[in-house]
């Protein structure tokens, strides 16, 4: 069995799938519109086998560490998705075990793969399925770019800011809070008819 050869220690909590917040919202969108249905429950952005692929694109394109990978998917994603560490430094050891991947010379105690050309022709072989989780990583950055504008946190925050500062008075009433909520649910309608 090959040695883990890559170096984990550089993540953080802060670096392992961030689907958390709005981020998550963007995203669950992203799938949704990218998989034709709405809502319900968050599906995963990539199986194996599709993360796979977009690591070994992601090599083809020029050699890469691990690090560097995580970071070009969440660039990629628009900061919508960024997969776990634990995901992908097994799926890096599978490629080098699969002979899709090899060690290139190291940079201090990362490794970097490069494809082989049993990659590139893995890669041909599924050319069509590398499009579409390409295209799913396209599909999270544009919808995060449309609903994470600055803007848009600006208004949410201002509504948040308005919420927490009228509740918070004294007199609040059951009327009061229907009243509220009445108007927080025509806004959203109002937004959906857009």
């Amino acid at each position: 069995m090959r040695p883990n050869c890559f170096n984990t220690r550089h993540f953080s909590g802060r670096h392992g799938g961030r689907h958390g917040g709005f981020g998550a919202f963007a995203m669950g969108m992203a799938m949704g519109a990218a998989a034709g249905r709405g809502g319900g429950r968050r599906p995963r952005v990539f199986d194996g086998g599709e993360l796979r692929l977009v690591l070994l694109k992601l090599i083809e394109e020029q050699p890469r560490h691990g690090y560097d990978l995580i970071r070009e998917i969440e660039a990629r994603s628009g900061g919508a998705y960024a997969p776990s560490p634990g995901i992908v430094y097994p799926t890096l050891t599978l490629l080098l075990d699969m002979g899709l991947a090899e060690e290139e010379a190291s940079e201090g105690a990362r490794k970097r793969l490069a494809i082989t050309e049993g990659g590139v022709a893995h890669l041909a072989e599924n050319a069509e399925a590398v499009e579409a989780a390409m295209a799913r990583l396209q599909a999270l950055a544009d919808v995060r770019e449309r609903t994470d504008g600055a803007s848009v946190r600006r208004a949410m925050h201002n509504l948040k800011s308005a919420l927490h500062g009228r509740l918070s008075q004294e007199g609040v009433d059951k009327k009061l809070i229907h009243d509220v909520v009445d108007l927080i649910d025509e806004a959203a309608r109002k937004i959906e008819r857009l």
